[in-house]
């Protein structure tokens, strides 16, 4: 790590709170001058950092710079993970696969300000401008197989409920699969990607990539989205619930409903969450678009629909979209 990056763990660990140079520097083993440097290069990079001659350095507790030191230090002590931090980034997905296939650990965050290449379901974009978003995406290595790979969406989609819920006073609903609502609009996009093994047919990593408005963008949203689209915040933001105080929460939630995958009360909670049971539903599967009744969400996470003529059928992930009509 550089001294601008060791300066600022120290500094958001102690967010809100003087740290001395004299301690920094005892800690880090670098001279003040490297530490005033440090300091210097962080305030050009848009941290606000208050100083004393007396008493040292304080980040400013309302400063919502995302980094992976900010992010790391608001984890619990016994969560330690890898985080990989870019200013702008193609698509976290796609990197966080990448290092997947080098081996890369699970629990491993890559979590960037911007994407140029976001995606969503169905190859679809998915809108990634600078500071108003959060874009994650993390490496998981559950023990199943390709079969049960559904599961992993809908959990992930409760843990992004769970995470929102504990910082803002709204409700967050689940629009089968992958989508999580506020008020009947999109706020966040899940897009899950497995890497199985040829010959075992297991899934040996999941990448999950969750894309969500955390306030509304500078000047808005574009047109095709102002209709369709929330963010968590709105008007005002909690003190201390800051972009990396999400990420570290969302992250915090993911390796809990890990632990959680195949639970009885996971399933529950994900169908209490449902936005679209009991609902007329148009699905658009391929070529073919239809209109059916949504009746359960199976235990693997497949939805059951009624047809016009009384038959029920399973709906898989991946083959679908919905549009709520009723």
């Amino acid at each position: 790590m550089t001294s601008r990056q060791l300066v600022l763990e120290i500094l958001e660990h102690h967010k809100g709170s003087f740290v001395s140079g004299e301690r920094i520097a005892g800690n880090l083993g670098i001279t003040r001058a490297a530490i005033w440097r440090a300091i210097d290069e962080l305030r050009k990079a848009g941290y606000e950092i208050e100083s004393s001659t007396k008493i040292g350095y304080r980040l400013v507790k309302r400063s919502d710079q995302l980094s992976a030191e900010g992010i790391g230090s608001l984890l619990p002590p016994q969560i330690i993970l890898p985080i990989h931090y870019h200013e702008t980034i193609d698509s976290t997905n796609r990197e966080a696969k990448r290092l997947a296939l080098e081996g890369a650990p699970q629990g491993t965050l890559v979590v960037a300000r911007m994407q140029t290449g976001g995606r969503g379901r169905l190859g679809r974009t998915f809108y990634s401008p600078p500071d108003s978003g959060i874009y994650m995406s993390m490496i998981l290595r559950p023990e199943m197989d390709s079969s049960l790979a559904l599961r992993i969406t809908g959990a992930a989609a409760v843990a992004v409920c769970r995470a929102i819920e504990q910082h803002a006073e709204v409700q967050a609903t689940i629009k089968w699969v992958n989508d999580i609502h506020i008020g009947g609009l999109k706020v966040c996009g899940i897009l899950t990607e497995g890497i199985s093994g040829f010959e075992s047919g297991r899934i040996e990593s999941v990448v999950v990539g969750i894309g969500l408005n955390y306030t509304i963008p500078t000047g808005g949203f574009p047109e095709d989205l102002q209709q369709i689209a929330t963010a968590v915040f709105t008007n005002h933001i909690p003190p201390g619930i800051t972009r990396n105080r999400m990420v570290a929460t969302i992250a915090e939630r993911l390796l809990e409903v890990l632990d959680q995958l195949g639970s009885s009360r996971l399933t529950e909670e994900y169908r209490s969450r449902s936005a679209v049971i009991d609902k007329d539903v148009q699905v658009m599967q391929g070529n073919e678009t239809y209109m059916a009744h949504v009746i359960d969400i199976a235990d693997d996470g497949s939805l059951l629909v009624r047809m016009h003529d009384g038959t029920e059928r399973l709906l898989g992930s991946g083959e679908i979209s919905l549009r709520t009509v009723t």
